[in-house]
């Protein structure tokens, strides 16, 4: 299905948000969609960004320069046509966990758009979430997140809330064994926070995972 751009925005020199016309495409949050330009094969995989209500589509890219999509997405012009399929996936959060459980979100860069749209989709959600991230400027509209539930751990500079990686910040970190926990972002952060969780008293069919490669 074709749907036009509303807007781009740059949030650094590499990584924009685009919204889109919704056109009535309902999906869970944590799902994500195919992406890419009419008439074109090429297609890219990008979680959705928005929340479930909100009446626009909005996903989360990071250019990549050898990449087929990404750099030609960072051209288009608002009012240009986009191709979008879906909705996949199933990295969503059961209802009756909504209100009434505490969830843990950890992110590496943009597989922090996920929980953005859980955010936006559940105001009452009990979270926390851990950025990992390289530098401060990539903490993605980080005012979306209220009342001190955004926790950055940032590995090249010293603005953020904590100097080092992700995984080495969550050693540190005591968790409630009953907590759900949400893991987006690449493959060597996923492996070694399921370890650490797990040490940590928290059981397999209580994390949850999606890797961005």
């Amino acid at each position: 299905m074709l749907h036009k751009i509303q807007s781009i925005k740059n949030l650094t020199d590499s990584t924009y948000i685009i919204r889109m016309d919704k056109n009535n495409f309902d999906f869970r949050s944590g799902q994500y969609l195919s992406l890419g330009l009419p008439d074109d094969v090429n297609m890219r995989e990008y979680s959705i960004y928005s929340g479930a209500q909100e009446p626009f589509l909005e996903v989360l890219i990071k250019e990549v320069k050898e990449g087929d999509v990404s750099v030609l997405l960072k051209k288009s012009k608002v009012g240009q046509m986009l191709n979008v399929e879906g909705p996949y996936g199933f990295f969503t959060l059961r209802e009756e966990d909504i209100e009434k459980r505490e969830f843990l979100f950890l992110a590496t860069g943009t597989g922090i758009s996920p929980f953005h749209s859980f955010v936006k989709s559940y105001p009452n959600l009990n979270y926390r979430l851990i950025h990992g991230i390289r530098l401060h400027e990539e903490t993605y509209e980080k005012e979306t997140y209220q009342n001190q539930r955004y926790f950055s751990a940032i590995s090249q500079d010293s603005k953020g809330d904590y100097k080092g990686r992700l995984t080495s910040y969550l050693k540190t970190l005591k968790v409630d064994p009953n907590t759900l926990c949400f893991l987006c972002g690449n493959v060597d952060m996923i492996h070694d926070a399921y370890d650490i969780l797990q040490e940590k008293g928290i059981a397999v069919d209580q994390i949850h995972s999606e890797v961005y490669f």
